[in-house]
């Protein structure tokens, strides 16, 4: 297998730093608002690495944060007139949403910024004694020209850097050693949240908070760190000097990023309007259409966004999944058991074109072409595949395009609509179950109907029930 190492900038072999197992660090959203499609992107691009992964027999700890204390938080919480915590909560309970319904896998872990400020201040105090970092009235900095490698992500030299930095104006900066400089810890401000440090009461910087993460729950040194291009710097270029510089030892073996999200070939933005959320777009398409969309371009490339392509993308689903539901009915259908010669040959075409498969996700997870071998195999059952087929072909034909689809995070086959007979027979075993007061198991049915898309709700006249 091959990944694009933005480090390199070329395409290397990729050794686990423990066989069998791979630790990935994806950097999450910060929580203010409802997540915009820019931020799906990286979502959909890194679970679908992670799947491929667990595909091929990897044991994947998938490490994606929520940054739950910003000042974009804070100004929410204070136009609302709420707490920030407040605010942090309702969206990640909104994006969990939307990271469900785009089939996204749930993380190994998915710390909390604020469930981690004690790791953060023990690593500013191990950057400051180790030189790397120091105390000036209250904000702690980290020495850029210290750590000799800065810029090695980027490919920038630090003498041209100043216009990069995010924090390069932030209160205090006269008090800077160096403009290059940037914040690990700064005190508060008149109501904003903050938690006790030896330097003041204040909160931690956005990178160091990433690197503390990283640390805790993949170790020093991790196998895959990956987010937007636009994170490369100063983000992950201040990630590892901080991370290197604490540890020791190299933080991340492979650094990927995915490309830009454009709107109809402009850069999306509130202003312009052109700005979408995930949930907007929820309310047009099934979100399976929206990652479909996504994952028909190479992840390193820039994306276009418009309403035509995701026509094109919609359509395009819509090949694989009446092609899995011909294949349901024909397999009902089907007479003969076993594999005739001709169709064991094509078993052999469909083993190439699996192997095919296998080989565009190895070459840098090349979904685009992931997807046009998906396409093969619709085109091979819908030309070979018919009413005198075997069930074993008709079958093997199924369980590869399922599969291979699965693996890109797209539901090939539609979960059959329950029937009303069988809605009612739960329902009263629910209502026996709570008679003899086993009210666990009357939770479980309610939650299984839920999960299949039906709402119950106990009403004096009994119980009645509807379809969402």
């Amino acid at each position: 297998m091959k990944i694009y190492n933005t480090m390199t900038r070329r395409k290397e072999d990729f050794i686990p730093l423990e066989n069998g197992k791979v630790r990935m660090y994806v950097c999450g959203p910060t929580v203010y608002n409802l997540i915009h499609i820019g931020n799906a992107r990286p979502m959909i691009i890194f679970d679908t690495v992670r799947r491929y992964m667990e595909y091929i027999g990897y044991d994947v700890n998938y490490v994606t944060n929520f940054t739950d204390v910003d000042d974009k938080i804070i100004k929410a919480a204070n136009e609302e007139g709420v707490s920030p915590e407040e605010i942090a909560g309702r969206y990640i309970a909104e994006c969990k949403k939307d990271m469900e319904a785009l089939n996204v896998k749930e993380a190994t872990k998915h710390p909390l910024a604020t469930e981690e400020i004690d790791g953060m201040i023990a690593m500013i105090g191990t950057l400051i004694q180790k030189g790397y970092a120091y105390n000036s009235n209250g904000t702690v900095y980290f020495r850029t020209r210290k750590f000799d490698e800065y810029g090695k992500l980027s490919k920038k030299n630090i003498d041209d850097l100043e216009a990069g930095h995010r924090e390069i104006k932030v209160s205090g900066e006269e008090n800077k050693e160096d403009p290059l400089d940037f914040v690990l810890w700064k005190p508060k401000k008149e109501g904003e949240p903050y938690w006790t440090s030896p330097w003041s009461d204040g909160r931690p910087g956005w990178h160091i908070e990433c690197s503390v993460m990283s640390k805790k729950y993949l170790g020093d040194q991790i196998d895959i760190h990956a987010g937007g291009e636009d994170l490369i710097f100063p983000h992950h270029e201040n990630e590892i000097a901080q991370s290197e510089a604490a540890n020791g030892r190299e933080f991340a073996k492979y650094w990927m990023h995915n490309g830009f999200l454009n709107i109809d070939n402009k850069k999306m933005s509130k202003s312009v309007g052109n700005f979408f959320t995930v949930r907007d777009i929820s309310e047009k398409y099934d979100l399976q259409v929206l990652r479909f969309f996504m994952l028909s371009a190479h992840y390193r490339s820039p994306i276009n966004f418009s309403a035509e392509l995701m026509e094109a993308a919609k359509n395009g689903l819509d090949r694989i999944l009446t092609a899995v539901e011909n294949l349901n009915h024909l397999s009902e259908n089907a007479v003969t058991e076993e594999l005739t010669g001709e169709e064991s040959e094509n078993v052999c075409k469909i083993n190439t074109l699996v192997e095919k498969y296998k080989a565009a996700m190895e070459d840098d997870f090349n979904t685009a072409d992931a997807v046009s071998v998906i396409f093969e195999l619709v085109k091979l059952a819908n030309t070979t595949a018919g009413e005198s087929s075997s069930k074993a072909y008709i079958g093997e034909l199924k369980k590869q395009i399922v599969t291979l689809s699965d693996v890109l995070g797209i539901i090939a086959e539609k979960e059959k609509e329950m029937l009303d007979s069988e809605i009612e027979i739960l329902i009263a075993e629910r209502q026996n179950a709570r008679k003899e007061k086993n009210f666990a198991r009357a939770d479980e049915i309610r939650e299984e109907l839920l999960e299949r898309g039906i709402i119950l709700e106990d009403t004096r006249e009994g119980v009645k029930w509807k379809r969402v």
